[in-house]
């Protein structure tokens, strides 16, 4: 696939610059730049990020960096026995647990929420960084609304990072998750009160709570280009209904 000309292989992260350097030299740069495309299309062309992941595959598969980005394109994309598969080599590669509440996901993609909901109680867990945690919780209040148990979920993501008024990168997306599981409840004033205030943590737009909110206010938007249409047809209709003005009739 092409690489464009402004990418080098440089803007790769250094740990896995550093990983790359067991391969010959020309090798890894190829790799790097087809990491960087990964990385530059995942969220704006999955499926783009997809097929470089693939070359990179096929370059170097003993890489847990490579390894890795397979996994994320790969669930990106919805693949997920498939990101399951690559997020299990590059742990096996590297021995961490970070990937562990994706892999929890992939099994909830799969339809196996259950399983999903024993690796969210697995010693594994206890290893993660806050950041894991929480991720964990999120996984484990799906798998619990995937299996219909809502008052469940509810529970899950009762926690003290739910509880604290510190904004960190993940509130935004937790404060949602909560709102969302109480209106599937039926709970639809704490929903909106939890909507309110994921829309408060969310400065980069990362969830829809702004939309959520504003739809249990009753507030529709109207897109102003329809409006002007429409404003610009019925100013037409208008005139022809008027008729021929005063100089027409003589």
């Amino acid at each position: 696939m092409p690489i464009p000309e402004d990418v080098t292989g440089e803007e790769i992260d250094k740990d896995v610059r550093q990983e790359l350097q067991s391969l010959p030299k020309t090798l890894a740069d190829d790799v790097a730049k087809n990491l960087v495309m990964v990385a530059r299309l995942i969220d704006e062309d999955p499926e783009g990020a997809y097929g470089y992941s693939k070359v990179a595959l096929r370059l170097a598969s003993r890489v847990a960096a490579v390894r890795e980005a397979g996994g994320f394109a790969a669930y990106a994309n919805q693949k997920y026995a498939e990101a399951l598969a690559e997020f299990r080599a590059a742990r096996r590669m590297t021995g961490t647990v970070d990937l562990w509440p994706l892999m929890a996901d992939c099994e909830r993609g799969l339809g196996r929420p259950e399983k999903a909901l024993d690796m969210a109680g697995a010693p594994e867990v206890h290893k993660l960084d806050k950041a894991g945690q929480v991720e964990m919780r999120l996984v484990a209040a799906g798998a619990r609304r995937d299996l219909g148990q809502l008052d469940a979920a509810i529970v899950t993501l009762q926690s003290p990072e739910l509880a604290s008024n510190a904004v960190q990168p993940w509130t935004a997306r937790l404060r949602y998750a909560y709102a969302d599981a109480l209106l599937a409840a039926g709970r639809r004033g704490e929903a909106r009160e939890w909507f309110a205030k994921a829309v408060e943590a969310d400065k980069d737009g990362s969830t829809d709570a702004s939309d959520r909110l504003a739809e249990l206010d009753g507030v529709e938007f109207v897109d102003a280009l329809d409006e002007n249409e429409d404003e610009t047809q019925g100013n037409g209709d208008e005139e022809a209904a008027a008729g021929p003005d005063e100089g027409d009739k003589e």
